[in-house]
């Protein structure tokens, strides 16, 4: 069983920039494709970043393409989604999950573990 853990969101203005952290703990992530979502009030979860076991393969929503990077560092078993240029429509809550596939697939149905996500709040 798995653990993961958000952190690092915040309350910023439009055009600052954040950086998300996700731990995980109980077993290595280092095998397993990472995603991370989003979620606002009255919406559906989406799909915001994904990045494959090794970091060779990542996929963006077209939404975010530009201005977010994910990355992840095995040894630390730990992944991260830098977000700069945040828009007001950027505010959520930002979840980490494990896959169960190997594709970066931006289906949240083919993630099997999930955070308890972190508030990210931009005001314009």
């Amino acid at each position: 069983q798995v653990q993961l853990v958000e952190s690092g969101g915040g309350s910023v203005q439009a055009g600052d920039s954040l950086r998300l952290s996700c731990v995980a703990s109980g077993r290595a992530i280092s095998d397993k494709t990472m995603g991370w979502f989003r979620q606002a009030p009255g919406k559906e979860r989406e799909f915001v970043a994904g990045i494959s076991r090794t970091g060779g393969m990542i996929n963006y929503a077209s939404s975010v393409k530009g201005r977010f990077t994910i990355a992840r560092d095995n040894a630390k078993n730990t992944v991260f989604l830098q977000m700069n240029s945040l828009k007001p429509e950027d505010t959520a809550i930002y979840y980490c999950a494990r896959s169960r596939v190997l594709p970066v697939i931006a289906t949240p149905s083919s993630y099997d573990s999930w955070g308890q996500g972190t508030q990210v709040t931009v005001s314009s």
